[in-house]
């Protein structure tokens, strides 16, 4: 410092400048520009996140966030969250709260009311979350002890469930935040706007069911779902995209293209394939295996249960435990009992397969690979579509190999997890590097040695192939890093889907084994990998990717043909066989109904390609094309037509 009275701030450009003791972020914004001190949001000093009023009272580094900035729209949702909590125990007295964080798109809240809130409550709330804002409440945060402040919501502000969350979640904490705005107080870490005033445009968008910390035997809320934008254009263009994306919605397209169906009789989150399903699901199954083919790839088949001991050497039964259906027990007829289970992974079946025989260094790597279906007991709220099921196939693979084979092992996986996708079209591709926890180290099997191995390969494996990568500390597994594959859709949505794992944990759970070239034991290292994850949930991502219209190679029906009137169903049929000739999968629409309304059918339908066939196109021995979306491409010859067609296909052109 230069003096007593003054700090050094120095600022992301490596600029240094230096303010009175005591200033606070928002005036260095507003020292900087007028414009940056309305459109800051919340500042970065020193590496942690504090709201703009908080005194600096030694030099710092500062770096600030809008709304444009994720750490900006966080806290901007989050203190939105919060104004719509005081909105809802201004227009319903009594109500109590638990938990209302930003979330992804927005926000939430969960609220235990006697009053069951309608639509009409919910744009009430919006109202009144509007008149709040142009209070210019201030946001004021006060720190208290742990013990004070369970008093304070016990008596002052009676809440139960804020009462919980200090006596339980935060009982290792001496020092707790409160956040004041108005008459209004939340037990909050922070950090927030410094005023309500902040808020500009809002839409409360739906509320649902939620039970206390998600246990179904604890007090069911009301969760409140929203969403806020400093801009009135940003607010429209967002429920313009959620009109989209209702468009889109997986479970409403399946049901119109006949592709899945769930039903109450067989079990929620079971779904079932209909014809035009399962051939959408062949010809990805077809797909990945032809490309597994060609690298190297062996295909077993594994049971759907397994002794439960297995899973108990793996890990997997206590870490999934919690999500598994309950072992089945079985008495044979010596009165001897075992335990099964409903696999929740394929890996334990697949070392089963590599320790059935010796194996020389020379074999590796060994690369078995399974469209494994795999059971998980999600909670019913939980469950949604194909998204979200307990019963779904994963495209699995694990890869054995040697030490010095891991790296090239690893990039090739990356390699075909991009070509999946990207012949797909869903080419807008980034990875996370998932880190173990270190501070929960208890979570985790294996020694810090060989997790410490295993995240420098998949670090150096993806700096190899120049992925562009975030950090997820916690979200490894149990027994290995990964590198997890986010993809956005043609909305712009994220979706995780394929990984890539790197295990020396299992090898030693199992004791596998290979012999080396100087004759002795050697472990292998496993790559756990799946390109499409889960292929219900890449599937239902497709479809709301797609909207249904899917490329010509993986559609369902890929023509119709349709004759005009009974005059052409010979020449129809003629068209309809040529087609089938080709490996097309086509309708053939012989119904007694107008040709208008068999067009519009089939394009409600989505089909790719309709073939009309009339009396002039019976006479000069040709067809008419219309495309999907497209309308009448004009007279074709038959032949033509197929050679296009056929390399579209084969060359699996996509369309977004």
């Amino acid at each position: 410092m230069s003096n007593n009275e003054n700090i050094k701030i120095t600022f992301p450009d490596g600029s240094v400048k230096e303010f009175t003791k005591g200033v606070t972020s928002l005036e260095i914004a507003t020292s900087i520009s007028k414009g940056l001190a309305e459109d800051v949001l919340v500042a970065e000093v020193n590496g942690k996140l504090v709201d703009l009023v908080k005194p600096l009272t030694g030099d710092a580094t500062v770096k600030f966030y809008k709304f444009g900035d994720d750490e900006g729209r966080k806290v901007y949702w989050h203190t939105t969250s919060h104004i719509m909590a005081q909105a809802v125990e201004e227009l319903f007295p009594g109500a109590k709260f638990g938990v209302g964080p930003p979330i992804e798109n927005g926000f939430y809240y969960d609220v235990d009311s006697e009053h069951k809130f309608s639509d009409e409550d919910l744009k009430k709330i919006e109202d009144k979350m509007l008149e709040i804002a142009a209070r210019n409440l201030k946001t004021v945060r006060e720190e208290i002890k742990r013990e004070e402040a369970i008093n304070y919501f016990k008596t002052k502000r009676p809440d139960p469930y804020k009462v919980e969350i200090l006596e339980d979640i935060a009982k290792d904490e001496d020092v707790v935040s409160l956040y004041h705005q108005g008459g209004f107080t939340d037990l909050c870490r922070g950090p927030h706007m410094p005023s309500t005033s902040k808020l500009k445009n809002v839409k409360i968008l739906s509320v649902s069911g939620s039970y206390w910390r998600g246990d179904s035997d604890r007090q069911q809320l009301q969760r409140i779902y929203g969403i806020s934008f400093p801009k009135k254009k940003e607010l429209d263009d967002y429920l313009n995209f959620l009109e989209e994306a209702k468009k889109r919605d997986h479970r409403k397209l399946g049901a119109e293209l006949e592709l899945f169906m769930i039903s109450p009789n067989v079990g929620g989150g079971l779904p079932i394939w209909l014809p035009n399903g399962a051939i959408l699901r062949q010809e990805l199954e077809a797909f990945l295996k032809n490309e597994q083919v060609r690298r190297g790839y062996q295909v077993v088949n594994t049971p759907h249960i397994g002794k439960i001991d297995m899973y108990k050497t793996s890990g997997h039964y206590p870490y999934y435990k919690d999500s598994q259906y309950p072992p089945i027990d079985f008495t044979d007829e010596t009165g001897k009992t075992e335990q099964y289970l409903l696999k929740p992974m394929n890996c334990p079946h697949h070392f089963q397969i590599f320790n059935h025989k010796p194996h020389s260094y020379k074999e590796l790597p060994i690369k078995l690979a399974e469209f494994g279906t795999v059971y998980r007991f999600e909670q019913s709220g939980e469950l949604n579509g194909l998204l979200r099921v307990r019963g779904f196939t994963q495209d699995d693979s694990h890869i054995f190999c040697r030490q010095d084979q891991l790296l090239d092992e690893i990039c090739d996986v990356i390699d075909l997890t991009q070509y999946v996708s990207r012949s797909l079209g869903l080419s807008d591709i980034q990875a996370r590097l998932s880190f173990r926890d270190p501070e929960n180290k208890d979570k985790y099997g294996g020694t810090d040695e060989l997790w410490e191995r295993a995240q420098k390969d998949v670090t150096e494996a993806a700096e190899r192939m120049k992925l562009q990568c975030t950090i997820g500390i916690g979200e490894a597994t149990f027994y290995g890093p990964k590198i997890d594959f986010i993809v956005k859709d043609a909305l712009n949505r994220k979706w995780q889907l394929g990984t890539v794992q790197v295990d020396y944990v299992q090898p030693v759970n199992f004791d596998m084994n290979y012999i080396g070239s100087d004759g002795a034991k050697h472990r292998p290292v496993v790559i756990h990998r799946a390109p499409f994850g889960s292929l219900e949930r890449f599937v239902a991502v497709l479809i709301e990717h797609y909207a249904g219209n899917f490329p010509l190679w993986i559609a369902p029906v890929q023509a119709a043909v349709i004759p005009i009137t009974d005059n052409q169903l010979e020449y129809a049929k003629e068209i309809n066989d040529k087609l089938k000739e080709h490996k097309f999968r086509t309708a053939f629409d012989d119904r007694s109904e107008k040709v208008g309304y068999k067009i519009r059918d089939w394009e409600m339908k989505k089909v790719p390609y309709m073939v009309v066939l009339g009396d002039k196109e019976k006479q000069n021995n040709n067809i008419t094309v219309r495309a999907h979306k497209k309308g009448d491409l004009g007279v074709f010859e038959l032949d033509d037509f197929i050679k296009s067609i056929v390399e579209e296909r084969d060359s699996k052109k996509n369309k977004s």
